[in-house]
């Protein structure tokens, strides 16, 4: 093998191929290994974002930093051969996670995307209007699909061209990008230059991307009408209004939810919401509850339950930020007491029994309530999850808390 006066790359760019080589390789097993498993499809996605951040950073170092020359003693073809591969994989680097983005983003399953499940990650918004197009879905599922292989192709065209050129007898090329394993007798790196263009645009371009859903969320906020009931579903009508005779101690109270996602059990509450109780126990044909809660402020352990809940399948914050729910019918029972609990979400409006335990300490009263609805009779995730194979349709609402008698 023949000296070289040739630089290696820098310590930057030798970091980001191997982070980025090692990423793609994953990417490439857990596309074959994510059926049915919302985890794996959402690392594919978190991964596939990494790896098109990185590549930018990559890029962008790579125009400050020009790599070192081929070896002069390869044929002009090989060169040729060895540039065109380059080219290939620096366009399918960025190409293949704006199409897996795309793929997401028409998809009429709105699963939202939460990165490595800590940041929102919004669908590309110029692709609004073809969600659910079957036909543009197919296409875009198509060339990822394809291009897959096509990188697959690729990157063993680069590993061949690098492992041929080593072992040939020709001037070598891995010494320049293995990370410290020819030590003092590789040539030296050239002097590094834009490291922040090259990160802070790409943390810029993450950040701006990544700050969407807040921003969208914080205008959402505003009142927004609500739209005309759509065929076949009746407009629900706004529970009367009561005058209550108890003070809900909110401190002390708490709605929560929970449910099995994926055989799993989950569990969530609502960190906002008011009570009207009119209670009385020896006149309860008198008695009435009117709960009102704002659905924006469900919340998880789990930031994509968190996410998914706000969205359109599910409690369509935007359009409809709160929900109600009326107690009235109340019976008194060997254990304690039943009520009708009518929840009106969505325009929908579904009753179902509550069964509460009360305990009057003079004028504080203490609740144990439980209640079990049907999301599916709610029209909750019935896009994406219709026959509960990942959601059961089973939601049980808990309600604890104390009162004060005014």
């Amino acid at each position: 093998m023949s000296a070289t006066n040739t630089s290696r790359y820098t310590a930057v760019a030798i970091a980001l191929h191997w982070a980025i080589a090692i990423l793609i390789l994953f990417m490439i097993w857990l596309g074959w290994n994510m059926d049915d498993n919302e985890s794996r499809y959402q690392l594919h996605k978190s991964i596939g974002i990494s790896i098109l951040i990185l590549s930018v950073a990559r890029v962008l170092w790579r125009l400050m930093n020009p790599p070192p020359p081929l070896p002069a003693d390869m044929k002009p073809l090989e060169k040729k051969a060895s540039h065109w591969v380059h080219m290939g994989l620096y366009i399918l680097m960025i190409a293949m996670p704006l199409l897996g983005w795309a793929l997401v983003s028409t998809s009429e399953f709105r699963v939202p995307t939460v990165l490595f499940g800590a940041i929102s990650w919004p669908n590309l918004p110029f692709l609004d209007g073809l969600r659910g197009n079957d036909i543009v879905h197919a296409i875009l599922g198509t060339l990822h699909s394809k291009g897959a292989w096509v990188i697959i192709g690729l990157l063993v065209l680069h590993v061949a061209g690098a492992i041929k050129h080593e072992f040939a007898g020709e001037e070598g090329v891995l010494k320049r990008m293995i990370p410290g394993l020819f030590g003092s007798t590789a040539p030296p790196q050239p002097p590094a230059r834009g490291f922040l263009v090259a990160f802070g645009g790409s943390a810029l371009l993450f950040a701006l991307i990544a700050a969407a859903p807040l921003i969208s969320r914080s205008t959402g906020n505003a009142t927004v009408p609500v739209p005309p009931a759509s065929e076949g579903e009746t407009q629900a009508a706004a529970p009367a209004a009561i005058a209550p005779n108890w003070v809900v101690d909110y401190d002390a109270s708490e709605i929560s939810f929970s449910g099995v996602h994926e055989g799993n059990d989950f569990t969530g509450t609502f960190k906002d919401w008011s009570a009207d109780v009119a209670f009385y126990p020896d006149d309860l044909a008198k008695s009435a509850v009117l709960v009102t809660v704002p659905t924006g402020t469900a919340a998880t352990p789990k930031k994509l339950y968190n996410d998914s809940l706000r969205a359109p399948e599910w409690f369509d914050v935007k359009n409809h930020p709160s929900a109600t729910v009326r107690l009235s019918d109340f019976a008194k029972t060997d254990t304690g007491y039943t009520a009708t609990a009518t929840l009106q979400l969505k325009q929908r409006s579904v009753s179902t029994p509550l069964a509460f335990t009360l305990d009057i300490n003079g004028d504080v009263a203490t609740l144990n309530g439980e209640a079990t609805f049907d999301r599916k009779e709610l029209d909750l995730g019935q896009t994406s999850d219709p026959n509960a194979q990942w959601v059961k349709d089973a939601v049980t609402v808990t309600v604890t808390g104390q009162a004060t008698r005014k």
